[in-house]
This record gives C-alpha cells, structure tokens and sequence, in this order.
C-alpha cells in the first residue's frame, strides 16, 4: 500500500497570481446533464479528479460515448433522457458522495436494475436523506442501514412529489430533481434554506425549463436537454485554501482569476470578511449562467466572531480552512447549526479539533460546530482522515506555523485538487508530498 503525506513548512509571504481547478460542483453536473441531452455537449475547464472521473465513468459504463478530459475539455455525445444502457457491473463511485447521490435520483427513474457503491468512506455516509424522497415518487430502492451500496430496481413509474427539504441540501435537491425528469406530473421542492443552485442553473444551460415560486422549485417531464457549450469557471472551495494563506501570512498579496462566485457559494468571503480579511473582487462576468470574478487577497490581522448560522449552507466545503483563519484570528470564534460536517468525508468537527489541538491551539468540537481561541500553531503530526479538505487545511496551517506540520493520509486530495501541491508551490508555499510503500 502506498502512503501519501504532507509536509508544510512556514512560509514568509505568498505573492503572485495563480488559478484553481473547475469547479467540481459544475463538473459533476455537466456531465449528467450533456449525458441526457440530445446532441453534442463541450465542457471547458472540467474537473479531472478523481470525484468528477467516478461520475464520467458511471455514464461511459451506461454507453455514453465520452471524449476526454483532454486538457479539461470534454466533448459528450448525449443519449437523451431514455438513452442510458444497462451498466454491466456495479457502479463505482469512489470517494465522491455527489456521485452516488445524484445518480441514484436518475437511475430510480431507468428502466434497468443497477447498483451504487463507493469506497470505505462512502460507504459509511447516510443516504436516507435521498431514499425517503425518492421511494415517496414510488422509486425501488434500497441501502444497507441507510447507507450504500445503492440498490435499485429499474422499470418503476415514478410520481411527481411536492417535497419540503428538511434540511438545506444541494444533493438532495438534485437528486429529486433528476428523478423529476422523469414523473408523471409535476414534483415540487420547497427548500428550507439557501443550497447551492448549480443544478437549476444547469438545466437552464440545457435548455429545459425549471421554474421557481418563492422557496419552490418545478419540474416536469415534458422537456429535452439540448446539447450545448459550458465554461465552467475555477472552483471556489479549492481557491478557499489560499484565499486564507494570503489571508494569514504577513505580507502576502495574491490574484486568483476566473474563481467561480455564484451567490450560494460565497459564505467563506462573507465570514473572513467580518473577520477583517481584505478581499478584493475584480473584472466580475457572468460564464454562461454563473458568476465568476478574480480575487486579490492581501494579508490582514483577523479577528474572532461568532459565525452566522445562515451562512453554513454556503460554506460548509469550506469550513476546515476557515477553522484555520479562526486558530489564527484574535479572540473567540464559534460556530453552530453545522452537524451536516459530521457526516462528509470524516467527521470534520472531530478532524479539525484534534488536529486544531495538536497544534497547540485551544478548540473545543460541539454537537453542531465548533469553539476555536485564536493563538499561535506550533509544529506537529495530524491525520487528515484520508479526507482531502483536512489535508489541504492543514498543508495551509503549515505555512503560519511555528516548525513544520505533518499531515497523514493525503491521497484523497486528488478527489478534488490534483495539483494542490504544484500550484501551492507557484505561491512560494513549502508544501512537500511524500509517498512511500508499506506491506
């Protein structure tokens, strides 16, 4: 077995302009979406880690014939809604909870049988949250305790709900809107709070009509995706890592260009704001039906605050770092209404706090967040959790440290960041992976 880790050094000042993968989010989707159109789909700046890779896969096993990623562009030649094959084998979707949960609202709707399962840390992520709406629609399916592997019995006629979200959840959103395309009827989903709308906003990209009233979304099955051309802008959950290295190292000043701000995903730059951060947003444009700006960040003292809890649904990638910019603010920070970070990747409060303390710095994990004194981070060893956001997270925790910072298990940043070390290097950031064999 081969052991990724993690070596950040402190770093003196950051300086100079960079850009980040495409935004996994939009990547994931572009796929599902150009799979069902009917017509050829180009994707520029596609996602290739491995998440986003699970997902194409899952789609060429179903018989869609899929060019690239070469140079994160990938050309689909869609099947529309009722073209998908029978996969032959079990549907791998690796490390990548959208994956799983986004398909398996399309595959409830296909006339075939097929099976979802990931990997150990999927498997242990509750997918109840989908299979209550989806079984109300009349879906066949089926988990292991509420978790995967996925089981589902295709040839169901599924049935348009009016579903109130219990909780604020882009996937669950979107996992009942794919199965959507497909009732009779209409099905109706009235949002409980703020989630992301990457998938609406795709549709739109589609050509295939949604409609919203208020908190309520619409969809029907009487429309066709229409193959098309997407631009998917830089992904503001990998940008978020050096969004706060500028913030925290003394004399840094950098631009990252082309970084995805569509208004369900700027909870980080409103929190490091009231925290004091100077954040500056230049040459805002629109790529298709998101927003994108480049970003110059430029070092400054931060202080403690008590974090909105409206603003965790638009944040709640990005929360690890964040606790990173708290350990090094002045003063209290707290957290609240977050327990969805106890059930992504690892259980992020749980990551966060023990490595938090490791490094000398005072945290304390609660139910649904965290209590984090800014103070100063020391040298140390962390485990990431094989959980690519805490690896990152503490890679930046290294450059404002007192010695270097070892972080272990860090081979699941590829998920969503192949580059992170090469591009943390363009930065000057002394981050060093280190790969050795055990039996």
């Amino acid at each position: 077995m081969r052991i990724h880790n993690f070596i950040s050094k402190p770093a003196r000042s950051i300086k100079g302009e960079i850009t980040v993968p495409g935004d996994k989010s939009i990547s994931h989707r572009s796929i599902i979406f150009g799979s069902l159109a009917k017509g050829t789909t180009i994707i520029n700046g596609f996602l290739d880690g491995d998440d986003c890779m699970a997902t194409l896969k899952a789609f060429q096993a179903m018989g869609v014939n899929i060019e690239g990623p070469d140079e994160q562009q990938v050309v689909i030649y869609g099947v529309g809604k009722y073209g998908l094959e029978k996969p032959e084998q079990v549907i791998d979707c690796g490390n990548s909870g959208t994956s799983i949960r986004l398909l398996a609202g399309l595959l409830a709707a296909q006339s075939f049988d097929s099976q979802l399962t990931g990997d150990e840390s999927l498997l242990k992520r509750p997918m109840m949250r989908i299979s209550k709406p989806l079984t109300q629609m009349g879906a066949d399916i089926t988990t292991v305790d509420g978790k995967p592997p996925i089981t589902i019995r295709g040839g169901q006629k599924l049935k348009g709900i009016d579903y109130t979200m219990p909780e604020a959840s882009a996937q669950v959103k979107s996992c009942i809107l794919l199965a959507g395309l497909y009732a009779e009827g209409e099905t109706r989903i009235t949002e409980a709070g703020v989630s992301r709308d990457h998938t609406e906003l795709m549709l739109k990209n589609f050509s295939y009509p949604v409609h919203r009233s208020g908190n309520t979304l619409i969809v029907n099955s009487e429309s066709e995706c229409i193959g098309t051309e997407i631009d998917i802008p830089g992904d503001i959950s990998s940008a978020a890592f050096f969004i706060v290295a500028a913030t925290i190292i003394p004399d840094s000043d950098i631009l990252i260009r082309n970084v995805g701000i569509n208004p369900t995903r700027t909870g980080i730059l409103h929190i490091l704001l009231e925290m004091g951060a100077k954040i500056t947003l230049l040459n805002q444009r629109q790529l298709g039906e998101e927003w994108v700006a480049d970003l110059r960040v430029q070092y400054a003292p931060l202080k403690g605050i008590d974090i909105d809890p409206n603003m965790v649904p638009l944040a709640i990638d990005e929360f690890p770092v964040i606790f990173i910019a708290a350990a090094c603010a002045q003063g209290q920070t707290t957290l609240h209404g977050a327990s969805e970070l106890r059930f992504k990747e690892s259980d992020r409060i749980a990551a966060m706090v023990d490595g938090l303390k490791e490094l000398g710095i005072h945290a304390n994990a609660l139910d649904d967040g965290v209590l984090i004194e800014g103070g100063t981070l020391h040298g140390g060893i962390v485990e990431s959790r094989g959980d690519h956001r805490i690896a990152m997270s503490f890679a930046i925790a290294g450059a404002v440290a007192k010695e270097p910072v070892t972080i272990k298990n860090c081979v699941n940043v590829a998920t969503s960041f192949p580059l992170f070390v090469e591009t943390a290097k363009e930065l000057q950031l002394q981050i060093e992976e280190t790969v050795y064999n055990v039996q």
